[in-house]
């Protein structure tokens, strides 16, 4: 039997960015781009214009806004138990490969709300049914009325433990980024007119579909982007239609026959990464796109994600916006210095970002510098 074939770093930094419409920006449907990264992680209501706009060309944040508001797309609980946001038709889909998941984070909820979940869970469920039921809701209303019923309980797990088991969506509203910062929810069966299956189903599907997204992986990386467990399973079973490589560490990766893994040489321009983008998320080994060096800068005591920009296919810094009443600034901060013929298009390419994001200020600046 011949020994896989090594893919080093840059290939499969080169095979991550191709999957990722990170090589070339697409002339194509913002439904198709969400479909085939299986969604944008929605944490915040603007990083998924970013996402998009760094991968779609002539990206219009109404594309998004419409798709939203036609519930062809929607912004709902999914992987690791965070909001993404994805096509309608993943959301039902896969709901039932990740509801494990969801059922596990539910049950770890930390000791001192565990006895909330000693609750009968189906009537939690019917009662958080007729609450969203009569109207969309924010998740404090829906605390305050679970204190209600239950004095002596603790609303959040209950909330966080409804979250988790009920499929609930967002709705859109005419907000600049399509939801306020408190967004109202809705029943899923009810904004996408059909049923959602919360019943277990099999994770095949949903491993092929991360491998098309971020392969060649290994099963702990699907794990780290799914959040869920055993998949090494799934993968031993799909093994048959994958195809297997190594990396320079000799661990076995997966992929899909036929999806792309460019040549290391492959160009990579500089492209901007919204915050909490999964392309920094779905690894248990992030050195395909992050040096572990720099690993401290983009992990936050808060959770928090900044946004980064790649420059030759890796993390080399962050960005963020700064806005005063006519004035909008990017600062830019790099992980280390580069040379003009770097920092030439990182700044064009943050002005052009600027622009985006702030079409209504009198002054768009882009500052470089160092981090600290």
């Amino acid at each position: 039997m011949s020994r896989p074939e090594l893919l080093s770093t840059r290939r499969l930094n080169r095979a991550l960015l191709a999957r990722q419409f990170l090589l070339e920006r697409q002339k194509t449907s913002v439904l198709r781009v969400l479909s085939q990264l299986v969604g944008l992680q929605a944490q915040v209501a603007r990083p998924p214009f970013v996402g998009l706009w760094t991968r779609v060309r002539d990206f219009e944040r109404d594309d998004l806004l419409r798709a939203l508001r036609s519930r062809k797309a929607v912004r709902l609980t999914a992987m690791r138990g965070t909001l993404h946001l994805m096509t309608a038709k993943d959301a039902v889909a896969l709901r039932g490969a990740l509801q494990p998941m969801l059922s596990r984070g539910m049950r770890s909820i930390p000791g001192s709300r565990a006895s909330d979940l000693d609750l009968d869970l189906d009537a939690l469920d019917a009662a958080a049914r007729t609450f969203f039921g009569r109207a969309p809701a924010t998740f404090d209303a829906l605390r305050t009325h679970l204190k209600q019923m239950h004095p002596r309980g603790d609303e959040r797990a209950m909330a966080y433990a409804i979250r988790m088991q009920l499929p609930l969506v967002q709705m859109p509203t005419d907000a600049p980024w399509g939801f306020p910062a408190s967004a109202d929810f809705t029943l899923a069966e009810t904004w996408l007119r059909q049923a959602i299956r919360t019943d277990t189903a099999p994770a095949h599907e949903l491993v092929k579909r991360y491998l098309a997204a971020f392969g060649p992986a290994t099963p702990a990386d699907a794990q780290t982007w799914s959040g869920l467990q055993g998949l090494r399973e799934v993968f031993e079973e799909l093994r048959p239609k994958l195809v297997t490589f190594r990396d320079d560490r000799n661990r076995e990766l997966f992929d899909l026959p036929a999806a792309p893994r460019p040549p290391e040489d492959t160009p990579a321009p500089v492209r901007f990464l919204p915050e909490f983008d999964n392309v920094l998320l779905s690894y248990a080994d992030r050195s395909r796109v992050l040096d572990e060096k720099y690993r401290s800068k983009i992990t936050t005591k808060n959770l928090l994600v900044p946004g980064t920009f790649l420059v030759d296919g890796f993390v080399a810094g962050t960005w963020k916006v700064e806005r005063k009443p006519r004035v909008a600034t990017l600062t830019l901060a790099l992980f280390q210095p580069l040379t003009r013929r770097s920092v030439t298009p990182l700044e064009q390419e943050g002005q052009a970002l600027l622009d985006f994001l702030e079409p209504d200020a009198a002054t768009r600046n882009v500052r470089t510098g160092r981090t600290s």
